[in-house]
């Protein structure tokens, strides 16, 4: 066999520098994509996914100024941890009810995403 056939496949001495290592890219739609796919008509969107063996409820649609505000608020009558970045609120657990009831006082249109 060849020299230029053989190639190193394992060191331990550190000389070789790793691989790259190609992540995949997020769907469509999906919360890691960001709030790119949902369209800005004023209607709030209120959904859940799964994450890490528990559910977390999203809200789209919302304006970057009252993102942190509406995220405290929601946190507060959920009685549940969240967070707020990237365009989205994210509360977790399965909340898509108390979330839509707070929207529907407040005269905002919702839509509930998923099933």
């Amino acid at each position: 066999m060849p020299d230029d056939d053989r190639r190193l496949v394992y060191s331990t001495d550190g000389s070789l520098p790793l691989p790259a290592f190609d992540r995949p890219k997020p769907r469509p739609g999906s919360a890691k994509s960001g709030a790119a796919n949902v369209p800005d008509d004023g209607v709030v969107r209120v959904g859940c996914e799964k994450r890490r063996g528990g559910v977390v409820t999203l809200v789209y649609g919302l304006a970057s100024s009252e993102l942190e505000a509406v995220a405290a608020i929601l946190k507060k009558r959920c009685g549940a941890g969240g967070t707020a970045k990237d365009g989205i609120v994210s509360i977790q657990g399965d909340k898509r009810d108390t979330i839509i009831a707070y929207f529907t006082d407040a005269k905002r249109r919702t839509k509930r995403m998923g099933g």
